[in-house]
């Protein structure tokens, strides 16, 4: 029989909190796992000749890469040459070649 004022289970108690978290890992967490190993893929596969964008919205060509982890960006129209960071690569650009 049934206590009026008994409590529920501990277990029952904490079930909606893992819940939750679960929720959060499979819609949060895993994708922005995948995402970043993505990323971190896309960089290391980087090479001369690729056309890229900056996180700052810079659009160039990767006319070398360097071994301190930096590399230099054609950017047109005048051809300038920039340094920078192999991190701030944030993806790669698809531009239709001309042939």
């Amino acid at each position: 029989m049934l206590q009026s004022g008994s409590s529920p289970s501990p277990v029952l108690q904490f079930l909606p909190l893992v819940l939750i978290f679960a929720i959060f890992y499979f819609l949060l967490f895993l994708p922005m796992q995948r995402q970043k190993k993505q990323q971190q893929k896309m960089l290391s596969e980087l090479k001369t000749g690729d056309d890229v964008i900056t996180t700052g919205g810079i659009v160039g060509t990767i006319v070398a890469i360097n071994a301190d982890e930096t590399i230099v960006l054609r950017v047109k129209p005048d051809n300038t040459k920039l340094t920078m960071i192999r991190g701030a690569v944030s993806a790669l650009a698809h531009t239709e070649k001309k042939s």
